[in-house]
């Protein structure tokens, strides 16, 4: 499906199911996506066959935005073969990011000043930076702190991603990537070149 059709997807009525497949490992994630505004509810699924860099996981995730589309909440929960762990999420109105670990342990930490959180291995939390700024409507270049996830094993750290609009895409420069990546009208990511695209 040409890129120009699979735009076209997302112009109808949301909610909406994006899935995107992995350009050269056996890994896909596919997320049901509310809108309302900047609002994004979202609920979604990464699963992912053994790599040389990581054992066979499934991840799920419920996320919601607030009106500004900034990250208020995220759950997620990772199933290896030995084992499930869950992880919670949340930004309080002073914008202290709560981190509930599996064992109970809870950190309260501003991860310096970020209002999105970003999972390794998911096109989709790319979005969220790129639609709160309105990056994909305009020329532009932004630098956000994200609280970053890794996965499978549920480490959570600040980082820096830094994204710039440009005629050819959205040039993107992360904790594991520089590359360019495309969007649709709408915000959301078509293909992330080295990750995944979206079928």
């Amino acid at each position: 499906m040409s890129e120009a059709g699979r735009s076209d997807d997302t112009e109808g009525a949301w909610p909406a199911i994006l899935t995107w497949r992995a350009h050269d490992v056996p890994r896909m994630e596919s997320v049901r996506v509310q809108l309302s505004g900047n609002r994004i509810k979202a609920y979604g699924r990464i699963v992912a066959a053994a790599t040389p860099s990581h054992p066979a996981f499934s991840a799920s995730y419920d996320l919601v935005t607030d009106e500004a589309g900034a990250t208020k909440r995220l759950s997620l929960s990772v199933t290896l073969a030995e084992r499930e762990r869950q992880l919670s999420i949340a930004r309080d109105e002073e914008n202290m990011w709560l981190v509930q670990q599996h064992t109970g342990e809870t950190k309260r930490a501003a991860y310096d000043g970020a209002l999105d959180v970003d999972v390794i291995f998911s096109p989709f939390f790319n979005a969220l930076p790129i639609r709160r700024t309105g990056l994909f409507q305009r020329t532009d270049s932004v630098t956000c702190p994200v609280v970053y996830v890794r996965l499978p094993e549920l480490s959570v750290d600040p980082a820096v991603i830094s994204y710039s609009s440009a005629a050819d895409g959205i040039k993107l420069h992360s904790p594991v990537a520089e590359t360019t990546i495309t969007v649709d009208d709408e915000g959301f990511i078509l293909d992330y070149p080295g990750l995944a695209a979206r079928i």
